[in-house]
Order: structure tokens, then C-alpha cells, then sequence
């Protein structure tokens, strides 16, 4: 099965009009885009640099930003000097990363075809979404884009359930979960313990804190694919109890997070 996508954006666009499907949970994607971009954090800049680092970024180097969603992390490699390239398979997330990130080709496409040719790449990037793809199509898809002794850097933003508030947050969603993939379940690193593909070669852990109003705490949960995916009385229940969270605007909250990156290099 296909999803067919009709997308005009400004900037340099490379549209692969028929694009492998994606998790059904994932599609919950195309109807919060905007909550996705005003509710979900950014990196710390220290995690940044480490990335830049570790794959050496800089000019005359190559980096496809994979699962792009609206661009997070797409924006902050800009800064590296190194080309970036944002692959996105969902319309609507696309469209929000090319008002965010104007400068930077966008590509249509998923891990286990993004279109591009072999050894076209010296680094790629996936935030907050491995969990989804997590298997041997992917890594190979991965391992052939990337040049040799290419690097792969993984990286989540996950809620530290340390604060009461984040507590209490993943105490409210948790229980429409069901089966949609999450890093938590550790899989993906089962996937990249077994595969040959890649070898680890470091790790960063970084504590940091997004500041939110009432409002910003709603488009946080709202951006979540399987609160999306709720039937709309279902959705502003579980929205409505989550506002209940934070004082009333324009009042600020510091929501904390640890960002999680690990970096592989390409084996063969």
C-alpha cells in the first residue's frame, strides 16, 4: 500500500510522490503539525555540539535529518556549516518544516527508501523517531545512504519522570498508548545490538527544561500521534484534564526533559 502525497512548498523540494506506508499511529502526525511545532522541545545545545562533533560536521559534509517531523533538529545542524537535507514522509509536518527552516532541501520519503543513492551522505539524523522504523529495512536503507565509516546519531527528548508534573502528564496518556512504538520499550536497542550494520561509538545524557504556558503544555500532549488519533470527545477529555496541570495563563512552567544521543558508525 501507498500513500500518495500532492505537496507545494517553497524552498528545494524533492517530491516522491508515492511514498511506502508509515505506522498507523504515525498518520496522527498530519493532524497536529502545528501543535508539533509550538508544543514539542528543542535540543540542548550542548547535545548540538556533541552531534557536530561526533560526525564532524562542518563544510563540504552531508547530513539527511531522517524523520525530519518540523524540523527540531533540522534547525539546529544548519548552524554546523554542513549541507542538511530534512527527510519527511508526512505532508503536513513537511510544510511546517519548510516555513520553519526555509533554507534547507526538503525530501519526501521514509527510512526504508529515501530516495537517495548510495553513499550520499557523512551523517544521519533521527530525533525522536527510530522507535517507529527500528529493523533491518531501515538500517540498510540507512547504511547504504551513508558513505563509508558514516555516522548514524539517534537522539530523544524523553520526560523526566522525576517532576511531579511530567508524572502526572504520562500518567494521564499512558493509558491510550496501546500498541504504538515508543523508545521506552527499549526494541530499537535490541535492533541496533543485533544488527552488524553499525558499532556504537558514544553516548550523551543531557538534562534540560522547555518553558511552557498553559497552552504550550495542550499542544505538547495534543502533538502525541495516539492522542491525536482519539475520537474528538476522547481527545479534549484527556486535553482538558492535562490543562488542569498548569495555572492559568500567562503564567510559565518548566517542563524537564533528558535528552538522550547515540552515535553508531557505519561497519561496512
Amino acid at each position: 500500500m501507498s500513500v500518495n502525497r500532492s505537496i507545494h512548498l517553497s524552498g528545494q523540494l524533492s517530491v516522491n510522490r508515492s511514498v511506502p506506508s508509515i505506522h498507523r499511529e504515525a498518520i496522527g502526525f498530519s493532524k497536529v503539525a502545528d501543535a508539533y511545532e509550538r508544543g514539542r522541545p528543542g535540543y540542548p545545545r550542548e547535545v548540538v555540539d556533541w552531534i557536530v562533533e561526533t560526525g564532524s560536521l562542518g563544510p563540504g559534509r552531508v547530513v539527511i535529518d531522517l524523520a525530519a517531523g518540523t524540523g527540531k533538529l533540522t534547525r539546529e545542524l544548519v548552524g554546523s556549516g554542513a549541507e542538511v537535507i530534512a527527510v519527511e514522509p508526512i505532508a503536513e509536518m513537511l510544510a511546517a518544516l519548510a516555513a520553519a527552516v526555509p533554507d534547507v532541501r526538503l525530501v519526501t520519503g521514509t527510512s526504508e527508501a529515501t530516495t537517495f543513492p548510495a553513499d550520499s551522505a557523512d551523517v544521519v539524523t533521527i530525533g525522536q523517531a527510530f522507535h517507529w522504523f527500528a529493523g533491518e529495512p531501515a538500517l540498510a536503507e540507512i547504511a547504504s545512504v551513508l558513505r563509508p565509516a558514516g555516522v548514524l546519531v539517534l537522539v530523544w527528548n524523553r520526560r523526566d519522570l522525576g517532576q511531579s508534573l511530567q508524572a502526572k502528564v504520562t500518567r494521564i496518556i499512558e493509558p491510550y498508548r496501546s500498541d504504538t512504538p515508543s523508545h521506552v520499550s527499549g526494541r530499537w536497542r535490541d535492533v541496533m545490538e543485533a544488527t552488524a550494520r553499525f558499532d556504537m561509538i558514544g553516548e550523551i545524557h543531557v538534562a534540560s527544561e522547555q518553558v511552557v504556558d498553559r497552552s504550550g503544555l495542550v499542544d505538547r500532549v495534543r502533538s502525541i500521534s495516539f492522542i491525536a488519533n482519539l475520537p474528538d470527545r476522547e481527545r479534549s477529555a484527556v486535553l482538558a484534564e492535562i490543562a488542569e496541570l498548569a495555572p492559568e495563563e500567562p503564567a510559565e512552567i518548566a517542563l524537564r526533559y533528558v535528552t538522550d544521543a547515540y552515535a553508531y558508525r557505519a561497519s561496512y
